[in-house]
């Protein structure tokens, strides 16, 4: 049985992205650079860490940002830490760097000497999607009262 090769699904890529800004913005609010927004996650009254945005630069069509989390497992392993760049032109955030590992690929061989899925970025944009919807769904910030 001969497997097929992946195929980037680009329209999936690019809803996530869009979506992805729109998240971002919202969560952004009026920051300035240099300046990080902390978001209180919480979910069944139990406290999950702390979501943090801070927007590194801006520019007329860029901005970029990094988003972290410091939690309850901190000690145990490695807090997940994003660079973003969102393009303010075409309305989309595209994850740029993932846990010091930057500019992927739309598609990979796999298997692969970094074992990359296949459509590693797409899970990347994905997981910044859910990561993001938490925050909004489950966040408290106390300089952002739509989140409380």
């Amino acid at each position: 049985m001969r497997r097929s090769a992946y195929v980037t699904d680009l329209r999936s890529l690019q809803g996530e992205c869009s979506i992805n800004f729109l998240r971002l913005v919202r969560l952004l609010g009026d920051l300035e650079v240099g300046e990080t927004r902390e978001i209180e996650l919480a979910s069944d009254g139990r406290w999950l860490g702390v979501l943090s945005l801070t927007l590194l630069e801006r520019a007329p069509y860029t901005s970029i940002v990094r988003v972290t989390q410091r939690g309850v497992f901190d000690s145990l392993i490695e807090a997940p830490r994003m660079r973003v760049h969102l393009y303010h032109d075409v309305r989309m955030a595209e994850v740029t760097d993932f846990q010091r590992q930057r500019h992927f690929d739309g598609r990979y061989r796999y298997p692969n000497s970094r074992m990359h899925q296949p459509d590693e970025k797409l899970q990347l944009n994905r997981f910044l999607g859910e990561w993001l919807e938490h925050g909004l769904a489950h966040g408290h910030s106390r300089d952002l009262p739509e989140l409380s």
